[in-house]
Formats: C-alpha cells, sequence, structure tokens
C-alpha cells in the first residue's frame, strides 16, 4: 500500500509529463497537417535539424577563422589540428543537444562511462597512446605536411600527406599510402629529406686500374656530374652543423683495393626529388666521359702465378687424328682393334705432375 507522500510525488510526475508534452505540441504544431504526426518522427526531424545546423556552423566557422589560425601557428599540421578540433567541438555541443530529446541525461552518461570503463580502457588503450604519441609528435615537429621523409626498417620512402593525433598517412613514391599510428612511428627511426634544407647529398662509388690516369679520372666524373639537372655545380660551401662541405661534386681517393683505386664521389643535389633517376643520369654521364679516357674502370680478376715452389707438370699435345668408321664416335676405341680395345695409350707421352 502506498503512502500518501508516494501518491503525491507520482501525481506531481504526471503533471510535469503532461506539462512537458503540452508545451511541446505547442513548440511543434502539428494540427495543420492532413495526416498524425507520431511522435518519433518529430524526435527524428529535431535531429536532424540540431545536426544540419551543426554542420553549417562548423564550415562557417572554419571559412571565417581557417586563415587567421593557420597564419597564427603557420604550421599546416596544427592548423588541420585545430580546425578539425573546432568541428569536433561544435558536434559535441550537437550531442548534447540531441540527448535530451531521446530521454538520455548527462547523469546517465557518466553512470555508464564509470560502468564500462575498464572494458572499455582495454579497447582504447592503443588508441590513447597513439594520441599522446600524436602529441609528441606535433610538440617535436620531427617532419611536417609535404616533407619527404623514409622508415629506415621497412624503407619505404614518400610525402607526409598528413598528421592526426592518432596516425601519420604517408604517400609513397609508388603512389601508395602508408597509414603508421603515431605510437609506432616514434619508436622507429626516420630520415627526413627536406626538414630544413632541401639539398640533399649523395654518393657514388667507383673503381679504377692503378695502370690509367688517376689524375684525369678525377676530373671527368667531377664534370660528368656537373651536367646533370638537379646537381649543384658549385657556389659557397654548405653548411651542416658545424661543419662545411663543398658544394660543387668532388671525386675522392677512398682507398687503393686489390683491383684498383676506389674513388667516391659526393655531389649535392638541389631537391631530395628523383634521387634513382639523377644518380642514374651521373653514372651515364660519368661512362660516357671515361670511355675514350686513358681510363679504364676496373673489375674483380685474380692471377695465378707458379714459382719454383709450386712444382712442374709436363704436357704435351697429340695432333688430333680423324676417324671413320663404326668407331668414329668413340674417341677413346681404335677401329681395327678387337671389342673395341684401346689402343692409343701412351702416346701423348705426358707424364703425371713432378718436382
Amino acid at each position: 500500500m502506498g503512502t500518501p507522500g508516494g501518491a503525491t510525488t507520482a501525481e506531481g510526475r504526471r503533471a510535469a509529463a503532461n506539462v512537458a508534452s503540452q508545451s511541446v505540441e505547442n513548440l511543434l504544431p502539428t494540427s495543420w497537417l492532413p495526416f498524425p504526426v507520431p511522435p518519433w518522427a518529430l524526435d527524428i526531424l529535431a535531429t536532424l535539424l540540431i545536426l544540419g545546423l551543426a554542420w553549417a556552423a562548423s564550415r562557417l566557422v572554419v571559412a571565417v577563422f581557417g586563415r587567421r589560425i593557420s597564419q597564427r601557428f603557420q604550421r599546416p599540421s596544427i592548423t588541420r589540428m585545430v580546425l578539425r578540433a573546432i568541428r569536433v567541438g561544435i558536434f559535441v555541443v550537437a550531442t548534447l543537444a540531441i540527448l535530451p530529446i531521446y530521454g538520455v541525461s548527462l547523469g546517465d552518461i557518466t553512470l555508464s562511462v564509470a560502468v564500462f570503463s575498464a572494458a572499455i580502457g582495454v579497447v582504447l588503450a592503443p588508441i590513447v597512446g597513439s594520441i599522446i604519441s600524436g602529441f609528441f609528435l606535433l610538440a617535436d615537429q620531427p617532419y611536417e605536411i609535404g616533407d619527404m621523409i623514409e622508415i629506415v626498417d621497412t624503407q619505404q620512402r614518400g610525402f607526409v600527406d598528413d598528421i592526426t593525433l592518432r596516425y601519420t598517412k604517408i604517400m609513397t613514391l609508388d603512389n601508395t599510402f602508408v597509414v603508421v599510428p603515431n605510437g609506432e612511428i616514434r619508436s622507429r627511426d626516420v630520415i627526413n629529406y627536406s626538414a630544413e634544407d632541401p639539398r640533399t647529398r649523395q654518393t657514388l662509388d667507383i673503381v679504377v686500374t692503378y695502370e690509367g690516369d688517376l689524375p684525369q679520372a678525377r676530373d671527368l666524373i667531377e664534370r660528368a656530374a656537373k651536367e646533370v639537372d638537379r646537381v649543384i655545380e658549385g657556389g659557397p660551401d654548405i653548411r651542416v652543423g658545424s661543419a662545411r662541405y663543398p658544394a660543387a661534386p668532388t671525386c675522392y681517393i677512398e682507398t687503393f683495393g686489390d683491383h684498383g683505386v676506389h674513388l667516391r664521389l659526393r655531389y649535392w643535389l638541389s631537391e631530395p626529388y628523383k634521387l634513382l633517376a639523377t644518380k642514374s643520369k651521373v653514372q651515364t654521364n660519368v661512362w660516357r666521359r671515361l670511355e675514350d679516357a686513358d681510363v679504364e674502370i676496373a673489375y674483380p680478376h685474380q692471377h695465378v702465378v707458379f714459382d719454383e715452389t709450386s712444382g712442374q707438370m709436363d704436357v704435351s699435345v697429340s695432333p688430333p687424328r680423324r676417324r671413320t668408321g663404326p668407331g668414329a664416335h668413340r674417341p677413346d676405341s681404335n677401329p681395327g682393334a678387337p671389342n673395341g680395345e684401346n689402343t692409343d695409350r701412351g702416346e701423348s707421352g705426358g707424364s703425371g705432375p713432378t718436382g
């Protein structure tokens, strides 16, 4: 049996619900429609209206403040991150406005999160780790959108297309996309070819013989590199840290090897693009210039030397004899001998090794 206080409370709730329904009907009158409209249709219509307003507001904010934000941060990755945060914030506000339509309060959401936090934490742990790593990437600035980078362990080279809080998207030179989570890319070695100075130094190893003209070889190799586009022909020295390196192609003597003199050509490219194609053109020019010069590219070879400690071996060669008849296909047999018996043994007069 209920208490009088409980009955009063129930009646108050019913009265409040009636007032709320009457308010909704007053706000959304449907008497002018020729057919009745169910309440769930009105809820869906209100939801779509709120989402449409949120979408329009996000586009308006990006159009108005996008240029100012890009001028303020001067980094494409941070600019995109801020604009994404603005869009997400607007849609979060829209979601909070939609929830009361379906009778969901913020307290119910808080209770649900508290109940399922343990299970959700296990699932979201990698995502949270990638987001934290994304903040570190944006703060450390190891690369930026548009930079050409290479992941050392996989030898994947390409351009940074996008940086988010969860992943980095790389467009490879094979015209494919590679998406790497920020938690993984922070633990890898990454080469940035266009961080601050787009000029990149390349090397080419060449081995020439000892009999050739070494000064001429070095001069021709340096000229061959200067003729290629994108190769810096000269100018002031390029500073890397506290060291300075000549900008023009320079051919050094690296070492005196077993098969020839090892030369190393070092040259700088004005931009880190088409590295393989440029290296191929440099090698083609080197081959063309050394072809008519007093220089020969060395190749591995061996010399067999016999001296007084190697012993002696007497060798004699008998002139070939013409054979006819059924036994011609057997060079070891004599056609005149019975059963194909070999009668040529000992004719060569050869002897085994002596000494």
